[in-house]
């Protein structure tokens, strides 16, 4: 009998290509400015508002560097699994929370943010991965995500 995972992988199996270039994009994770950005980001309560992130990303700022470098990394690794370049399933199993993480510390602010620069693409990419990630997440590990993200909403009330 094959299981739903077995024959979900037996119809679109990751490639060496795939793995390939999960590990060069698990490499640009560990440059060192690249890891400070991703500490100060993973530091930060959600964002409710945009004003709240200008308060704590000013333009010029460090903050901010951190977290375009950290949003645009992971919009950029996105773009890869929207285009069809990397397996999305292979993606997700290799890799860590970090991405949806992300997704949630800016996913209330992006659509006022979108508007205001009359930008509509702004985190496109990481917007839909993060929701292929979170079926996945539901479907192979139920409760994990509402559970992070029940944690999250409690960050932003306190904020």
């Amino acid at each position: 009998m094959i299981t739903v995972y077995e024959e979900k992988h037996l119809k679109n199996p990751g490639t060496y290509d795939d793995a390939d270039l999960i590990l060069k994009l698990y490499d640009l994770r560990r440059e060192e400015r690249m890891r400070s950005a991703r500490k100060w980001v993973m530091s930060q309560p959600p964002f409710a508002k945009r004003e709240q992130f200008l308060t704590a990303c000013p333009p010029g700022s460090e903050e901010n560097a951190s977290f375009r470098m950290v949003t645009s990394y992971w919009d950029m690794a996105s773009s890869f699994i929207v285009a069809g370049i990397l397996n999305g399933e292979l993606f997700f199993r290799s890799n860590t929370f970090e991405l949806v993480l992300v997704w949630e510390r800016v996913s209330r602010m992006v659509p006022e943010t979108r508007e205001t620069h009359k930008n509509p693409l702004y985190l496109k990419n990481l917007e839909e991965v993060a929701g292929q990630f979170i079926e996945f997440l539901r479907k192979n590990a139920p409760g994990y995500y509402e559970n992070i993200s029940a944690t999250l909403e409690k960050q932003i009330q306190a904020r």
